[in-house]
């Protein structure tokens, strides 16, 4: 969708990503593309931003939101990282693998669930990355979709809802790829990986490279 396009009184609000990372900066959720899918986030540490995103997908504020990664030197903001995890973390990073670890205090309660934990990936989607280091800090990353609904590829399937809760919408290649989602696990007290919420790389693959699954 071209940034130039001329917007009627309820056309979507199509913004540049410098834009949509100013708009973050004053606490305002924003739609963006991610390798699998549009998401909808807001900064890390902005607890009332959090709060919007929960509220704009009526999503229950006990299912934690995960966080996507500008580059590695964010992952120390938000997270506590067992040397034991690196090894799997650069194998599949960037992409769509998604890690439990506990959180730093200065993550907001609201973001972890109340768990004190959070779930990061670094992802492989350019603008996705290039706007958390505009803001300076890891961004939220819920798929941009109202709780319960699809989630999309396309800024044409995003919810009409949705679309009036936002001041900003990131519609810049590449496209997202669709599929599943990103796949989500945590590393257990025996130092074996338990995947929570399966996706784009598989339990195989994970244990194709030499790391320890619990079936």
């Amino acid at each position: 969708m071209a940034l130039s396009q001329t917007r009627g009184v309820n056309a979507p609000p199509f913004v540049s990503l410098k834009r949509a990372a100013e708009l973050m900066l004053d606490g305002h959720p924003v739609i963006f593309p991610t390798e699998t899918f549009f998401a909808l986030g807001s900064r890390a540490l902005d607890a009332d931003a959090t709060a919007r995103v929960y509220r704009a997908k009526h999503r229950s504020t006990v299912r934690p939101l995960p966080l996507i990664l500008g580059n590695w030197e964010q992952l120390d903001m938000v997270a506590k990282v067992p040397d034991e995890l690196m090894p799997l973390l650069k194998r599949f990073w960037p992409g769509p693998l998604s890690v439990i670890f506990p959180a730093r205090l200065r993550v907001p309660d609201i973001l972890t669930g109340g768990t004190g934990r959070v779930a990061v990936r670094l992802s492989s989607h350019p603008v996705a990355r290039a706007l958390a280091l505009a803001v300076g800090e890891p961004i939220t990353s819920s798929s941009a979709n109202i709780s319960g609904n699809p989630a999309v590829v396309s800024a044409r399937q995003l919810d009409k809802e949705l679309i009036a809760s936002v001041r900003g919408i990131v519609d810049e290649p590449p496209v997202p790829s669709g599929g599943l989602p990103s796949t989500l696990i945590e590393r257990m007290e025996d130092g074996k990986l338990r995947i929570l919420r399966g996706g784009a790389i598989t339990s195989a693959e994970i244990a194709e490279a030499g790391f320890d699954v619990e079936e």
